[in-house]
Parts: C-alpha cells; structure tokens; sequence
C-alpha cells in the first residue's frame, strides 16, 4: 500500500477533530479568531515535526525559489479565505451541511488539476471521485427539502461552493510546491512545504486581527485549551495532506479524504448515542464504493 492511503486517512481524522474543534471556537471568538487559532496556535506543532523530521532525514533547507515560495504564498492565502469561509457556513446553517458543500472540492481539483499540473485521472478514478463526493451530499443534506428550502440556501451553497473553490486551489499550489523541491523524502519535502505555509498564514493573521479583530486574539487566549488541540490538529492533518501531495494527484488525495463521513458517523454514536439515518448509511456506502473505485484505479 502506498504511504499517501494511510497518510491521508490520518490526515481526515485529525480534519474532523479540527473542524469540530473550530465550529465550537467560532461563537465565542469569531470567524476570523477560530480562523487563526488554526494557523498561529499550529505552528509551534509544525516546527517540532519539522525539525523531528530534519533529525531524522537530515539535509538543508530548501532554496527559496519563486516555484516554491510563490505556491506556497497563494495556496496559504487561498486556504485562509476557504477556513473563514467553512466557518462562516458551518455558522450559519452547521457542520454537516456546510460540510457537504465543501465536499464539493475533489471534483473541482480534479479538473484544476488536470488543466494546471498536468495530473491526468484514470477514468475509474473520475467516477470513483464523483460517486464519492456524491455520498456526502446525500448523506448531508436534509431529506425532502423542496425547491423552497433550496432557495433558503442559497447564502450557504454559496459561500459552501466558494470555500471548495479556494480549497482546492489550495491544494494544487501545495502540491506544485512540493513538486518543485525535486526528489528526497516525501515527508522531509511535505514539511518543508508545510513549514513555509504556515508561517505566511500565522503572520498574515496576526497582522490582520491586531488591526481588525483584537477581541479575537484575546479570546483564543481565554480558550487556549481549546485553540491549542485545533492548532495541534490542525497542524497533524496538514502533514498528512502535504505528504500525500508530494506522492499522488491532490485529486486522489482529497477524494480518500472523504473516509471522513464514516468515521464521523462513528464517532458520532458513542458520543450521541444516536444511530445514522438511512440517508447517512447510503452515502456512507456511496462514499465507500467511490473511494474502493478509485483506490483500484490508482493501485491497478
């Protein structure tokens, strides 16, 4: 089995942990202060897995070239908007059908993907994606919501959309960065990609709520239990993600992701003591068939 299968499945578990952990921080501290608590309350963790790794793999750090730093300035750029953006969805209609719009990203990267880098899909894979993505609509969206409760949400499908958008543009200038470093360790060259990311990210934050949100900034240290397990998350599920870019299509990566919706479901029971609907056990089973399609596409 290829490192990128168990590096992104690692990676959907510490998302879920993330996000819930964002959504919980979002009505005390704000969009844009559950946005940083991301980046800023992360780096410190991405700093000692990056240097964890330099032990290990040894090396220097990487020139600072334009095909390196210039994707890795817009993609944090373009992860920033698409994290304020889920947040504000989740906000205002919650976390499972704001999610499922921003669900939408595999299908959108596969297609950014193959018109900017060149990545080309096997066409077991196109299905495996589109099946896949399939599932988490129907298993998060409301059942017999009619053209009425559609246009009640379009605010949401917007935003929802947009988030996707950003995301994964986000995820194919990753990968382009990771790419230009050449050879060597696919972690050693995630983390190097990783490290700059977030840097610009914290940086850009901080900047932007000492001059527009302070209140953020004194909220997250109020919650600093809180803030520092998303960080922490945060910056686990982004090493997963940067590895698996370094090694495959960000397409196929984002598409495994999905794994997310049954492990959420899992999880969910225990705690809530709730069973899953039909609808969820259907797009569970969606999702599921999509990733096996395509995993056999990749693998074959």
């Amino acid at each position: 089995m290829p490192l990128w299968v168990p590096a992104t499945v690692f990676a959907a578990a510490a998302l879920l942990l993330r996000n819930a952990l964002q959504a919980r921080l979002t009505p005390q501290i704000g969009t844009l202060g559950a946005t940083m608590v991301r980046f800023v309350y992360g780096l410190p963790f991405v700093l000692v897995l990056h240097s964890g790794a330099m032990a290990v793999f040894g090396g220097a750090w990487p020139a600072l070239t334009a095909p390196f730093l210039g994707p890795a300035a817009a993609g944090a750029l373009c992860q920033i908007g698409g994290t304020a953006l889920m947040l504000k969805a989740m906000h205002m209609r919650g976390f499972a059908v704001a999610n499922a719009y921003i669900k939408m990203e595999p299908v959108l990267l596969a297609l950014g993907g193959w018109w900017l880098l060149g990545d080309v899909l096997a066409p077991l894979g196109w299905l495996g994606i589109v099946i896949a993505t399939s599932g988490v609509l129907v298993a998060a969206i409301p059942a017999g919501m009619g053209l009425a409760g559609w246009r009640g949400q379009w605010g949401t499908i917007s935003i929802g959309l947009l988030a996707a958008a950003l995301f994964g543009f986000s995820a194919i200038c990753f990968r382009a960065g990771v790419m230009a470093l050449g050879d060597g360790p696919a972690l050693m060259r995630a983390l190097h990609m990783l490290l700059a990311t977030i840097v610009i990210q914290a940086s850009v934050m901080l900047v932007w709520l000492g001059l527009a949100d302070r209140g953020g900034l004194r909220g997250s240290l109020v919650h600093w239990r809180i803030a520092t397990l998303a960080g922490c998350a945060g910056a686990l599920a982004s090493m997963g993600w940067f590895t698996g870019f370094a090694m495959t299509a960000a397409a196929n990566v984002r598409t495994l992701a999905l794994v997310e919706l049954p492990l959420a479901v899992l999880v969910n029971r225990p705690l809530t003591g709730k069973s899953p609907t039909r609808r969820e056990v259907a797009g569970i089973v969606l999702v599921m068939a999509g990733i096996m399609l395509l995993l056999r596409a990749e693998l074959a």
